[in-house]
């Protein structure tokens, strides 16, 4: 959905600036203006709008599974989720963890879930609402950082380390996370005290189709360079079977969870800290492929790579 937000929502904006109805557009903008910190600020989630039967049916659809975790959460602590892959949109997340139909809704009550994307795509007109309600929030240093240093606990934000880099993989069986190189969202886990949990969602990379053209990936690694965001060119299949379209493919997505890595809060903390904690996340990652691939992969000789 938030793939077409931006110019879905600017150019209904603009029409509606041409329509007699123009004044709403202007009392919007004023409204965006006012509304503008509430991405960085903990979102606003809706519990009407999560609780809509659309998203049930949407789940079922591929259908999305939580596997039951072995593991205790405290909820008066707060975590920090590091989803792998990203794919193009991530969808595994939502259904599995903070959709108010999900598992872990059921099994964790007390704790509340907010996804974390990039800042800018909830600045889109209207559909901005919508992200917000179903508990999007920015990805933000100063968002994720709002909502860890929650002292109430029961904080739960779900990061997708990999971003934009990882969107180039989706479409694709092979299973490559970017995540050698990535070491902010530890840095943000230690400066918060906030325990990290390696997550995976087998089946997110299938869910579209990449257009595997040398021009195209070209095109998209300029673009990335200038603003940090791939324009991923996808395609799904239509309303029937066999057919081409925008809809998601229909793939199991199983989501799975790590033990949570402990750390202790450091204000600043050093680089050998931040390295200690990321290999040991990068450790539970592999250890948690390594698990579950025999029972969700169809080529369970599938290595890992890792970026």
């Amino acid at each position: 959905m938030f793939v077409f937000s931006p110019p879905i929502g600017w150019t209904l904006y603009f029409l509606l600036l041409t329509t007699r109805f123009w004044w709403l557009a202007i009392l919007y903008s004023f409204w965006l203006y006012h509304d503008r910190a509430t991405p960085e600020t903990g979102g606003r989630s809706n519990d009407w709008i999560l609780s809509l039967k659309c998203w049930w049916y949407y789940k079922n659809y591929f259908p999305a599974n939580l596997i039951k975790p072995e593991l205790t959460l405290n909820p008066q602590r707060n975590y920090l989720f590091s989803h792998f892959p990203h794919g193009i949109i991530p969808t595994g997340p939502f259904h599995n963890i903070s959709g108010r139909s999900s598992e872990f809704r059921q099994l964790y009550p007390k704790f509340k879930v907010h996804i974390a994307i990039l800042h800018w795509l909830l600045y889109t007109p209207f559909l901005r609402d919508l992200g917000l309600a179903v508990g999007l929030v920015s990805c933000s240093a100063k968002s994720i950082t709002y909502l860890l240093s929650r002292p109430e606990g029961g904080q739960i934000v779900l990061l997708n380390p990999g971003g934009a880099t990882e969107t180039f993989n989706a479409g694709h069986q092979q299973y490559k996370f970017f995540v050698k190189k990535r070491k902010g969202f530890v840095k943000m886990a230690l400066r918060n005290g906030a325990a990290i949990v390696p997550v995976i969602t087998f089946g997110e990379n299938e869910l579209f189709r990449q257009f595997q053209n040398e021009t195209v990936l070209r095109m998209q690694n300029f673009v990335k360079k200038w603003v940090g965001f791939v324009p991923a060119l996808f395609y799904g299949r239509g309303f029937t079977e066999n057919s081409f379209g925008m809809v998601p493919f229909r793939r199991p997505l199983k989501t799975v969870l790590g033990t949570p890595i402990e750390v202790e809060k450091r204000e600043n903390p050093t680089s050998e800290e931040i390295d200690l904690v990321h290999e040991k996340f990068v450790d539970g990652l592999v250890r948690l492929f390594e698990k579950y691939k025999n029972e969700f992969l169809e080529n369970p000789q599938e290595v890992l790579l890792l970026e």
